[in-house]
């Protein structure tokens, strides 16, 4: 996504799903294989960990979501689902109310998983609200889209 200068201005990564706010300087041809290069990239990523610490119920968990059409092409896991929910952001004010919906989701009614939502780890919401920047490739909304 860096060398097509795709920039993320949110995320939150939650146990069972993820945010993310993206900006596309020109929009892609097809989003679905954009969606579909990084959820792979992550999901590599993702499967390190409980590889090296050797967890297998987990990765038995994960296996055992791969259908007989995807072990045949040698998949061995399955982290994602195939689905996602892509909006256009058309103005700032919708693009802000993403930022805020992302940010407080660790701390909704159904998650609570911290009580003051900067402090989640997997989150930009410090970068927004504490100017700490975990991520490098993490870029403010104002930085970029000047032109709203």
């Amino acid at each position: 996504m860096h060398e097509k200068k795709i920039s993320v201005f949110s995320y939150v990564i939650m146990p069972n799903h993820v945010h993310v706010l993206l900006h596309f300087p020109t929009m892609p041809k097809s989003l679905n294989t954009i969606i579909g290069t990084a959820k792979r990239f992550m999901a590599y990523e993702i499967i390190k960990s409980p590889e090296k610490n050797k967890e297998t119920l987990l990765l038995e968990e994960l296996y055992s979501s791969v259908s007989k059409r995807e072990r045949k092409k040698k998949q061995r896991h399955k982290v994602f689902e195939e689905s996602f929910d892509a909006k256009e952001c058309q103005s700032m004010k919708f693009i802000l109310e993403k930022i805020k919906y992302i940010h407080h989701n660790p701390v909704s009614k159904r998650w609570h998983l911290v009580n003051d939502f900067t402090d989640y780890e997997y989150s930009s919401a410090s970068f927004y609200e504490k100017g700490t920047k975990k991520y490098e490739r993490l870029v403010h909304v104002n930085d970029v889209l000047q032109q709203f």
